[in-house]
C-alpha cells in the first residue's frame, strides 16, 4: 500500500503542474494576456502561498532552469553574423543606450525610496529594464510593423537585450556583498580557473566549427527523427554541463553553442527539435517563480506595487521615445516603439530569483519586484493598443491651415495612400491621368514625398476636405482606405453631395461588399480577392493541373462568387451556402455552334450511309 501511495505521490506533482498550465493558458489567451502571466499566476495559486498543492518550489526550479538554458541556446541560434552586421548601429547604439539609461533610472528611483541599497537597486534596474521579446514581437507582427523602420529598430533593442542576458547572469554574483559572495580564490586558483574556462570555450568553438555538421550529416543518413532530437538535446545539455563544470553558468554554455551553430545548415532542424522542450520547461520555470512570490507581502503593499509598475511602464516608454527622437525617428513611431517595449522581459524572472538566492535581494524585495514585473507584463499590450488608438485619433484631428489644396483638382481623387492606394495611383500616373491623393497619416505623406509623390494631408470623411481636394470637379473617387466605417461614410457623403461622381471602393470582406453594393457604388473590390484567385490558380498549376483546366476552375470560382453575391444581396449574408458545394465541369472543348456539313460529294455519301446504319 505504501508503494502504491509513493507511486501516486510521484505522479501527483507533474499532474498538478500540467493541469495548472492547461487551465491557465487558455484563460489568459481569452483575456488577451501573455502566457508568462498565466504561468506566474498558476504558480502563485498552486504554490505554498496559495492552495499549497506544491510546498517545495525549489524542486521544480532545479529542473525548470533547463528551460532557460534552451531559451538561450535558441537565442544564440538567431544571432547570425550577417544579421548582426546589418543591424550593428541600432543593436549596439540604441540597444546599449536603452539598457544602460533605463537600468540607471530605475535604480535611482529604487534608491530614492530608501528601500534598496545600491546593489539591490542596480539588480532591480537591470532586471526591469529588459523587455518581453515574445510580447513585443507579437504586437509588431499583428500590426505588420516588423518591416517598418521603427519595428526594425525596436527589434534591434530586443536583440541586444537577449545578447546581454549572459553577461548579466555573470554580473549578478559579483553584486553579492563580500560576506555573501563565494570564498576568495588565490592567484593560482584564479589562473587555473581562467585556463579551464578558456579551454572549455575553445573546445566548444572547435566542436561547433569542425564536428557538428559532419556529426549531423551522419545522423541524418539514418533517417531516424528521434535520433536527431536526441542529438540536439545532447549538444545543448553537453555544452551547458561543460561550462558548469568549469565554474560558469549553464546558460553561457548553451548560448555559446547556439552562436556557433547559427550558420550551420542544420540550424532550423535544431530549432524545431528543441522548441517543444524549451516551451514546456519554461512553463515550469515561470510556475516555479510564481510559487516563490509571497502574496501576503504583495497584498500588504498592493498600492506600492501597482504604482511602481505604472511608473516603470511610463519611464521605459519615455526613454525609448527620447532615444528614437534623438535618432531622427518620427514622433508617432517613437511613441509606438516605446509602448511596445514596456513589459518586463522573461529574464527579469531569472535575474530576480537569482539575486534573492545570492542574498542581494531580501525575500520581501524579491517578491515585490517579481509582482511589479508581472504587472508591467499585464499593462504592456493594453498600453501599446491605447497608444496606437491615440495616435490614430490625433492623426485624424482637423488641421485647417496645415494643407493648401490650391494645386489639387485631378480627374481622379484617391483617398488613402497606403499599400492599396499606391498601386492604384501607379496605374493612373502611368496612363498620365491627373490624380489628387490625400491621406491622414503625416508619416505616410513624408514617405511618399521621398519617392516623388505629392500627397495632401486630409481626412476624407470630412465634406470640406473633399470639396477643397476638388471632388466637385473629379470624374471618379477611388476610396483606398482600409477602414469599413470610414469607407462607408465617404461613400454616403459622395452620394449625397457629389451625385455625378463615380465611386470605386476598396472592400474589406464579403460583408463589407454587400454594404457597398447596397449603397450603389459603381465598383467595389475585396482587398484580397484578386490576389487569392491568382494564388489559387498558380497553386493548381504547380501541383500538375494544366493551365487550361486551372483557368476553367478560376472562371468557375469567379462566376460562383458573383452569383453568391447576387443571392446574398437579396436574401442575406448566410444565403447561397449550398453553392459552395458546386464543382466545375471540366469540358475540354466548346460545344459546336452550328450543324456540320460535308465538304464534297464523297464525304456526304459516307455520312448518309452511317446515318442509315445507325438511325436518326
Amino acid at each position: 500500500m505504501n508503494a502504491h501511495s509513493a507511486e501516486a505521490g510521484l505522479l501527483a506533482l507533474p499532474l498538478v503542474l500540467l493541469a495548472a498550465a492547461v487551465i491557465s493558458v487558455p484563460i489568459a489567451r481569452f483575456l488577451k494576456l501573455s502566457a508568462i502571466v498565466a504561468y506566474l499566476v498558476a504558480g502563485v495559486v498552486i504554490g505554498p502561498y496559495g492552495l499549497g498543492l506544491i510546498t517545495r518550489p525549489e524542486t521544480i526550479l532545479t529542473v525548470a532552469e533547463l528551460g532557460v538554458v534552451m531559451l538561450l541556446f535558441l537565442i544564440g541560434l538567431e544571432l547570425e553574423l550577417s544579421r548582426l552586421l546589418a543591424m550593428r548601429r541600432d543593436i549596439f547604439g540604441l540597444g546599449v543606450a536603452q539598457l544602460v539609461i533605463t537600468a540607471g533610472a530605475i535604480a535611482a528611483l529604487a534608491i530614492a525610496t530608501g528601500l534598496f541599497n545600491w546593489r539591490a537597486a542596480l539588480l532591480a534596474g537591470l532586471a526591469l529594464a529588459l523587455s518581453a521579446t515574445s510580447i513585443a514581437l507579437r504586437i509588431l507582427e499583428d500590426r505588420g510593423a516588423l518591416q517598418t523602420t521603427y519595428g526594425q529598430r525596436a527589434f534591434a533593442i530586443l536583440l541586444f537585450q537577449d545578447m546581454s542576458v549572459v553577461p548579466l547572469l555573470a554580473l549578478v554574483p559579483l553584486l553579492a556583498a563580500p560576506g555573501q559572495a563565494t570564498e576568495q580564490l588565490s592567484l593560482a586558483e584564479t589562473a587555473n580557473s581562467v585556463v579551464l574556462i578558456g579551454g572549455a570555450i575553445a573546445a566548444l568553438v572547435i566542436a561547433g566549427r569542425y564536428l557538428i555538421n559532419p556529426f549531423f550529416r551522419l545522423l541524418a543518413s539514418t533517417d531516424a527523427r528521434e535520433v536527431m532530437t536526441a542529438a540536439a538535446l545532447l549538444i545543448v545539455l553537453g555544452a551547458a554541463l561543460l561550462m558548469q563544470v568549469v565554474g560558469m553558468s549553464m546558460a553561457l554554455g548553451a548560448f555559446i553553442a547556439g552562436v556557433l551553430l547559427a550558420e550551420s545548415t542544420y540550424r532550423h532542424e535544431l530549432e524545431a527539435d528543441i522548441e517543444p522542450f524549451r516551451g514546456l520547461l519554461l512553463a515550469l520555470f515561470f510556475m516555479g517563480v510564481g510559487m516563490t512570490i509571497d502574496m501576503k507581502i504583495v497584498w500588504a503593499n498592493l498600492w506600492l506595487v501597482v504604482a511602481a509598475a505604472i511608473v516603470i511602464t511610463l519611464l521605459k516608454a519615455g526613454i525609448v521615445w527620447v532615444l528614437f527622437r534623438i535618432t531622427c525617428e518620427g514622433r508617432g513611431d517613437a511613441l509606438r516603439a516605446g509602448a511596445v517595449l514596456t513589459g518586463a522581459g522573461e529574464f527579469a524572472f531569472v535575474l530576480l530569483p537569482l539575486g534573492t538566492a545570492l542574498g542581494i535581494l531580501a525575500p520581501t524585495q524579491g517578491s515585490l519586484l517579481s509582482a511589479i514585473a508581472a504587472i508591467t507584463l499585464l499593462l504592456g499590450p493594453p498600453f501599446a493598443e491605447a497608444t496606437e488608438q491615440m495616435l490614430r485619433r490625433f492623426a485624424r484631428r482637423p488641421e485647417p491651415d496645415a494643407e493648401d489644396f490650391a494645386d489639387a483638382g485631378g480627374s481622379v481623387l484617391v483617398i488613402g495612400f497606403g499599400r492599396f492606394g499606391q498601386i492604384v495611383s501607379q496605374y493612373l500616373l502611368a496612363a498620365e491621368v491627373d490624380v489628387t491623393a490625400i491621406d491622414v497619416d503625416p508619416e505616410m505623406i513624408q514617405v511618399a514625398a521621398r519617392f516623388g509623390f505629392k500627397v495632401y494631408y486630409g481626412d476624407g470623411t470630412r465634406l470640406d476636405v473633399l470639396r477643397a481636394a476638388g471632388l466637385d470637379k473629379a470624374r471618379l473617387i477611388a476610396i483606398c482606405i482600409d477602414g469599413q466605417d470610414d469607407t462607408n461614410r465617404i461613400v454616403d457623403l459622395t452620394k449625397a453631395e457629389f451625385p455625378g461622381t463615380k465611386i470605386f471602393a476598396r472592400s474589406y470582406d464579403r460583408g463589407h461588399t454587400l454594404q457597398l453594393l447596397a449603397r450603389d457604388v459603381d465598383y467595389e473590390l475585396r482587398e484580397t480577392f484578386e490576389s487569392a484567385m491568382k494564388f489559387g490558380r498558380r497553386t493548381l498549376e504547380a501541383i500538375g493541373l494544366d493551365a487550361g483546366r486551372a483557368e476553367i476552375v478560376q472562371d468557375f470560382i469567379r462566376t460562383r462568387d458573383r452569383d453568391r453575391i447576387a443571392v446574398q444581396q437579396a436574401e442575406g449574408i448566410y444565403a447561397g451556402i449550398d453553392m459552395l458545394r458546386q464543382r466545375p465541369k471540366m469540358a475540354p472543348f466548346s460545344a459546336p455552334q452550328r450543324t456540320g456539313r460535308a465538304l464534297n460529294e464523297e464525304a456526304e455519301e459516307i455520312i448518309e450511309e452511317k446515318e442509315e446504319v445507325s438511325g436518326p
